[in-house]
């Protein structure tokens, strides 16, 4: 059945997790945060302490364990679509909980992948919420669901989720209404974003024109894209 059917935007889990063994991993200390679970009651949304590399996640009680690649100022929040997650359950033939692709935020009734980059949120009461990046799929996703080609099934679906920084802090609970309040004025959704990072990198030029709102440590990338001569 989709759980998302009729709802007005908005949040129908707030996950968290803790770091686990795995053999799934590169995180020198053989664990991942991967396995996000519902949390009950309000949880704290903040900025992290740092960067990638330094800051961890932006939700409360959550752990991350490879920094390198998760986690700091631009992928303080991860939301993933209730709709899409519905669509893989169909696929794979298996029930998926929310948190179970390592969602913070499980969403109803938005278009996540239809998300523009700088694109802004406001969850709940105070949480306001910019979309910075789509997910990469990683081995230690793959390793977490166990199935076979996962990371290359999943970059062809090309419904990635998406990473956002923190604006504004705030808490958030399941049932938060999700209200849009910035939608910028270009063609660079999460999907679009995605699609130029793995399927069709003929589109990288043009990610120059979600500026600012990208990552920090993309911006480079999409000037040298954006001055690379045509081919």
């Amino acid at each position: 059945m989709d759980s998302s059917t009729a709802l007005s935007p908005r949040i129908l889990s707030v996950n968290a997790g803790r770091r686990r063994p795995t053999e799934h991993t590169s995180c020198p200390d053989g664990t991942t945060g991967i396995d996000k679970r519902p949390v009950a009651g309000p949880v704290e949304v903040r900025p992290p302490d740092g960067p990638k590399g330094v800051g961890g996640s932006g939700v409360a009680g959550d752990e991350i364990s490879e920094l390198r690649h998760h986690g700091g100022y631009d992928q303080a929040v991860y939301a993933f679509a209730r709709e899409d997650l519905d669509r893989w359950e169909a696929a794979l033939g298996r029930t998926l909980a929310p948190g179970v692709f390592g969602e913070n935020l499980t969403t109803a009734g938005i278009d996540v992948t239809g998300v523009r980059v700088g694109e802004r949120w406001r969850v709940g009461d105070e949480l306001v919420l910019e979309a910075t990046a789509p997910r990469i799929p990683c081995r230690t996703f793959a390793g977490w669901l166990g199935e076979r080609g996962w990371v290359k099934r999943f970059t062809q679906d090309a419904a990635p989720g998406a990473y956002f920084r923190v604006l504004h802090p705030g808490v958030v609970s399941a049932g938060d209404a999700v209200e849009v309040l910035h939608r910028p004025d270009h063609e660079v959704t999460i999907g679009f974003y995605f699609r130029a990072l793995t399927l069709e990198p003929a589109l990288r030029p043009r990610v120059i024109a979600a500026g600012d709102a990208l990552p920090a440590d993309e911006q480079e990338k999409a000037r040298r894209w954006a001055a690379a001569p045509a081919v």
